[in-house]
């Protein structure tokens, strides 16, 4: 199996710690000297880079979180001035303000590359034909596996979301060898050909990268199966670059981690103490190579494990398992980010006042649903029938648009909501990941 940078993914574990360390002081004196936020956090700690003699004392260091990002909208984490930026993209806040990501040209560089490596793990070669289904625009994934594959030599071809039925049409006129996709969009496109009466074996389909959203070692089966391909999980964090933090190879043994772009850590979500390797908790990831967005010990909010025994494919990297959980309140719906909090809001402006309700997840026909129960109140039982219906659909069409993703609401009795501890169970997810 062909390796990308073998002169990095094969690196001895000792030179990569040096590495490691290296572009450890260089990021921290970039964010020290640039970045307001972690100016004052250190200055407060009395952190220089030259502290960092060993990446142990990385430690010593406080953590960034997702309220960091949001409170310092939108530029107040850049580390150059905006003329050096050369790309925006966003990812959801917990309000309507997104959290800005900027990119410097040799960012754009360095990100292309890593996507390269993740993708030519996963088989993809200058031969391939990629077909991207990722929704274009400020969502990163999209652009990060584009310009991946560009960079290996590979056909791209950016169809974008949806239209379900001419992505099938341009697999097989053009003769599409690789997927980029959602794994729940996968199962979609397999159900459709079921449909047609169309046998994916007639297909060229020989891999699929997948990501966005959880999903299980049984769905992976299931998408190899039903459209005749190797199926390749990746890591994808907009904050801290988008796709090109972590890949899994043909062993489907755990994601690579690409360790000289990146420090990852294992804490306890509770406490924030740093776990060993093997042991499960919260994945904290440091950049190395970033310009413009640098990030120190930001808490991703992911659920998984280290592993940094050799691969048998021949890369020394680390390997994190599978994302099924996060440690904040978080749901990964169709590759989007969404906060009950959220909801909450959209819901209490189309009420005009708290409404008890909860959120249901479910996978139907391989695609996930949202659906907001809410349960009657005094103010919505007074409503006439119709006036009901029209609440209804304005509560749908409010959520709808703060979050991005079309959710259908419905009403129960009032009380009719399971609770803990007298309060109501905000988040159901009922997906078998």
């Amino acid at each position: 199996m062909t390796i990308w940078d073998s002169a990095y993914e094969c690196m001895s574990r000792d030179e990569l710690e040096q590495l490691q360390l290296e572009r450890l002081q260089a990021t921290i004196n970039r964010v020290q000297k640039n970045v307001t936020f972690y100016r004052k956090k250190f200055n407060d700690l009395g952190v220089i880079a030259e502290d960092m003699g060993s990446l142990d004392d990385l430690k010593k260091l406080p953590f960034t979180v997702k309220e960091d990002l949001r409170v310092n909208y939108p530029y107040g984490m850049f580390a150059v001035p905006l003329r050096e930026v050369v790309r925006i993209h966003s990812v959801s806040g917990t309000t309507s303000k997104p959290i800005v990501v900027g990119y410097t040209k040799n960012d754009i560089r360095i990100w292309s590359n890593l996507v390269a490596r993740l993708m030519t793990a996963a088989g993809v070669t200058h031969d391939d034909l990629v077909q991207i289904a990722f929704r274009y625009g400020l969502f990163t994934g999209a652009f990060g596996l584009h310009y991946g594959a560009e960079t290996i030599g590979a056909s791209v071809i950016p169809m974008s979301t949806g239209n379900t039925d001419k992505q099938i049409m341009i697999m097989q006129d053009y003769k599409t060898t690789a997927l980029v996709s959602t794994p729940s969009y996968a199962l979609a496109l397999a159900d459709r050909m079921a449909q047609l009466g169309i046998d994916p074996k007639s297909l060229t389909l020989k891999t699929g990268l997948f990501g966005g959203e959880p999903w299980s070692e049984t769905m992976r089966r299931e998408i190899e199966n039903r459209l005749c391909l190797s199926a390749t999980d990746n890591y994808v964090l907009s904050e801290v670059i988008g796709p090109g933090i972590a890949g899994e190879c043909h062993c489907k043994n755990g994601m690579h981690i690409y360790e000289d772009a990146f420090i990852a850590e294992i804490i306890n979500p509770q406490t924030g103490e740093s776990l060993p390797p093997g042991r499960t908790g919260e994945l904290v990831l440091t950049t190395l190579t970033k310009e413009a967005f640098p990030l120190v010990r930001y808490r991703t909010g992911d659920i998984t494990s280290i592993n940094d025994s050799p691969c048998e494919c021949g890369r020394n990297l680390a390997r994190m398992k599978k994302t099924l959980q996060r440690s904040d309140d978080m749901i990964i719906v169709k590759g989007v980010n969404v906060y009950p909090s959220q909801i909450e809001e959209a819901l209490f402006a189309a009420a005009g006042g708290a409404a008890p309700y909860q959120i249901v997840v479910e996978r139907k026909a391989a695609l996930d649903t949202i659906e907001i129960v809410i349960e009657i109140t005094d103010k919505i039982f007074s409503l006439e029938l119709q006036k009901q219906r029209s609440f209804l659909e304005k509560v749908r069409q409010s959520i709808s648009s703060v979050i991005g993703i079309k959710v259908t609401v419905r009403l129960v009795e009032a009380k009719s909501l399971p609770r803990e501890d007298d309060r109501i169970i905000k988040v159901v997810d009922k997906r078998q990941l």
